[in-house]
């Protein structure tokens, strides 16, 4: 089976400025400040969907005294003890804490009661997802960056007929890429059928 490795270049830094922001300009805004002040909010819990961007904004803030947790929904009960216990010692002391999840924090069933009144003590955001036009520009602009042409007609497909999460789009965009420049063929939707039948994104 033919396959094609991903990745060749160093992945791009996540920063504030390279986050796609849609309807979240709010968002990103409240996170450098986050980042930058010492005073403000000492805890703050981001959620959204899978895709959204939670773990580029966790990678985007650089301040060493901020504590980054992920995928609050995933901890068992002794995980979110031991997070009950050091939320409560952070807000004790002069450091930060930012938690993400992919809910709200009053729709995780497996949430602690305890730890649930600790997340409301802080600044609750929900990242909203990008709309299919905001998906749309990202790949574009993407492209055009990597130097070659995508028609509008496979983008569209890819939103019809792909997980529709920016990272998978944009992991097809490079498949893309690349397997254009292997077989020397210009990007169609017929090459991106054959690189999804091929299995190589």
């Amino acid at each position: 089976m033919d396959q094609l490795i991903l990745n060749i270049s160093p992945p791009e830094q996540k920063t504030f400025e390279n986050y796609v922001l849609g309807k979240n300009a709010e968002i990103v805004a409240t996170l450098k400040d986050f980042d930058s002040k010492n005073d403000g909010y000492q805890i703050i819990y981001l959620w959204g969907v899978e895709g959204s961007g939670k773990s580029h904004l966790l990678s985007a803030l650089k301040n060493p005294l901020i504590v980054k947790v992920e995928d609050i929904q995933e901890l068992n009960d002794q995980q979110q003890n031991d997070l009950f216990n050091l939320i409560n010692e952070i807000k004790g002391g002069n450091k930060k804490i930012i938690i993400t999840g992919n809910q709200s924090p009053d729709e995780i069933k497996t949430l602690r009661e305890d730890l649930l009144s600790r997340l409301k003590w802080g600044l609750v955001m929900h990242i909203k997802p990008l709309s299919d036009e905001d998906k749309f520009k990202v790949i574009m602009n993407q492209s055009q960056e990597r130097g070659f042409h995508i028609e509008e007609k496979v983008i569209q497909y890819c939103l019809r007929h792909l997980r529709r999460d920016l990272h998978t789009l944009i992991n097809t965009l490079h498949a893309l890429d690349k397997w254009s420049l292997k077989t020397k063929r210009p990007i169609t939707i017929n090459l991106l059928k054959e690189i999804l039948d091929k299995k190589i994104i």
